[in-house]
């Protein structure tokens, strides 16, 4: 006979696997190119850049070189490929140095070259080289404008794409005629490729005009540079059909999805039934949390749409929430879903939670999400602590820590974006 393990070490348990499920080691194996008549060129940004590139020295046969660019924090050890890290989320002088060498490194290569490009969540701030006439100041503005706007991850990418040096394509393009093989760990809503670090290797069928619009949907006050150069079109990305990029192919190697069944596998090892809701899921972090609030309610309280009565089931979900940061708190998508979850939930016993980024960062802060449970209100309110208000001021860092409910990995060195659990007992 199965013995279920308590609540919030079965829910750690399968954060980790989702974790597992998407490092490197793993994925990048399979997904190798064969040898090239010519050089091997390594190029990367994201999170897990710095894990892959090792995967990569790990496995390859022959020589090679490059550099790739990586979160403070998540550089690994590499012999041939060059790792440099910058900032993340907001981009900084070290990122934005390191794309320049990166266009220069495949500025004169052959046809019978192969660019081996590494790309995973995060590269967007990574790999930051604004167009001409666009200063690092005002790309950073723009990132911040961005973070605290509500806008989705498709839509900030969009912005992103139009006023980059690199992104959008353009990296592809710098690399032709020699072949580019791009493999990729996905960390946005549908596995959109011009989305993951904003599509630097990936043609670009959105426009400036489009950009802008998101700019006015959101009502972003944005320096001038940036504001001129998405009216003139001047940011305009390549598009799909450009020629330079007839020698380009891009391979998802991990998925929010593959990461979401590892972690259904545990729940099931360990007798719990596992239903996964979707694996990009978006809104708004605190309406989010209140329809699963409804969705793990109706399951606990009258067996639809899952039955609970008969055995434990765990609600997975994915994808990536927003925030629209009007308080003065610490922000982070996961720990805010949570708080609303928790405040819907209204202490209902049996019902247990743990939400997390799988890179280990939720928003700005070095903690990758919290647990919640049933007791969780009351524990608050017995500290003094009000729910309702840390939600409203965007603190649910805050709020969770004073709990000791902070669920924190330390790099993880991957990125397939958020995890949910609910888990109904």
């Amino acid at each position: 006979m199965t013995t279920t393990p308590a609540p919030r070490a079965l829910l750690q348990a399968m954060f980790q696997a989702a974790i597992a499920a998407a490092q490197p080691s793993h994925c990048i194996p399979p997904h190798l190119p064969p040898a090239p008549k010519g050089r091997l060129i390594v190029i990367g940004a994201g999170k897990a850049s710095a894990a892959m590139a090792q995967a990569v020295e790990q496995h390859w046969p022959g020589p090679l070189s490059g550099l790739v660019v990586t979160r403070y924090g998540y550089a690994v050890p590499c012999e041939r490929i060059e790792i440099v890290e910058a900032s993340h989320p907001v981009p900084d002088a070290a990122g934005m140095q390191a794309a320049r060498r990166m266009l220069e490194l495949v500025g004169n290569l052959q046809a019978e070259d192969t660019v081996l490009c590494l790309i995973s969540g995060g590269g967007s701030s990574l790999l930051a080289l604004p167009l001409d006439g666009i200063s690092l100041e005002d790309k950073q503005a723009l990132n911040r404008a961005l973070l605290a706007s509500g806008a989705t991850i498709g839509e900030m990418n969009c912005v992103r794409r139009h006023l980059s040096a690199i992104k959008g394509g353009r990296l592809a393009a710098a690399c032709h005629p020699a072949q580019v093989v791009t493999l990729a760990i996905s960390d946005v809503p549908g596995d959109k490729l011009g989305d993951i670090a904003s599509g630097p290797t990936v043609g670009d069928a959105t426009t400036c005009d489009d950009a802008l619009a998101i700019v006015r949907r959101y009502g972003m006050d944005l320096p001038d540079s940036i504001r001129k150069t998405l009216e003139s079109g001047r940011g305009e990305s390549v598009k799909p059909d450009d020629p330079r990029l007839a020698r380009t192919r891009t391979t998802l190697i991990a998925t929010p999805q593959m990461a979401l069944e590892a972690a259904a596998e545990v729940a099931r090892a360990a007798g719990v039934t596992a239903y996964i809701l979707g694996d990009s899921l978006e809104g708004e972090a605190r309406d989010v949390g209140k329809v699963m609030a409804g969705i793990a309610l109706q399951t606990a309280v009258r067996g639809q749409p899952f039955a609970a009565f008969s055995a434990p089931c765990v609600l997975l979900s994915g994808g990536e929430t927003t925030v629209t940061v009007r308080g003065k708190g610490r922000g982070g998508r996961n720990v805010e879903f949570l708080l609303a979850l928790g405040i819907a939930l209204d202490g209902h016993e049996g019902i247990h939670a743990l939400a997390g980024d799988t890179d280990g960062v939720d928003g700005q802060e070095d903690i990758a999400g919290a647990y919640l449970a049933p007791d969780t209100l009351q524990r608050a309110w017995t500290q003094g602590i009000k729910p309702r208000d840390s939600l409203d001021n965007n603190d649910g860092h805050g709020f969770f820590q004073a709990l000791g409910d902070s669920v924190v990995t330390g790099p993880t060195l991957t990125n397939v974006n958020d995890f949910r659990a609910m888990l109904i007992t």
